[in-house]
């Protein structure tokens, strides 16, 4: 299709058939460049639309991981609760001696009866912290819970056979120059 006035100047006689075609040259370089620019910009905005859509794939996979972290988490913790719970052992006024412990550079206290501490001495027993009190329970159920999570178990001594002789002489050395 051609250009109206550019049939009239030609007919006119003030431009050539030459120079009407460089200018139709020039006008189509020109849109040719301006459409590619377009391109360009297209391009430009589709690869950030992809980065911003990739950037936020990788945000909610992380969240995702997050949410089932901290679910899981619930879980093991309702989990230990109804272990403790269902297992601790009860304590009644003749649980008169005071057993001070520490947790979290904090002395704790609990009250037992003489069979409960030996117990907790021999490790029969063990401590377990549940909604900011404590409870005694058993040595599996301790056990149990120490695998799921050892900041809920405060005390639990694992058997050990020592005696008192054993005892002095490997943590205590002699020198050989020492007179009495």
């Amino acid at each position: 299709m051609s250009n109206a006035f550019q049939d009239q100047l030609l007919k006119t006689g003030l431009v050539s058939k030459k120079q009407a075609h460089k200018a139709k040259q020039d006008k189509s370089k020109k849109n040719k460049q301006q459409h590619s620019k377009k391109e360009n910009v297209a391009d430009e905005t589709k690869i950030k639309v992809q980065q911003a859509a990739e950037e936020k794939a990788k945000r909610d996979r992380e969240l995702n991981k997050k949410k089932i972290e901290q679910a899981r988490q619930k879980a093991i913790s309702i989990e230990i609760n109804q272990l403790i719970t269902s297992n601790c052992l009860s304590r009644d006024e003749n649980c008169e001696i005071i057993y001070n412990f520490e947790h979290n550079n904090k002395v704790n206290r609990i009250y037992i009866n003489a069979e409960m501490k030996q117990q907790l001495i021999n490790g029969k027993l063990g401590i377990a912290r549940i909604e900011g009190r404590y409870e005694l329970v058993p040595q599996t159920i301790a056990e149990k819970i120490q695998r799921r999570n050892e900041k809920r178990i405060v005390i639990f001594n694992e058997e050990e056979k020592t005696s008192d002789d054993d005892y002095s002489s490997s943590k205590h050395q002699i020198p050989d120059d020492l007179t009495w």
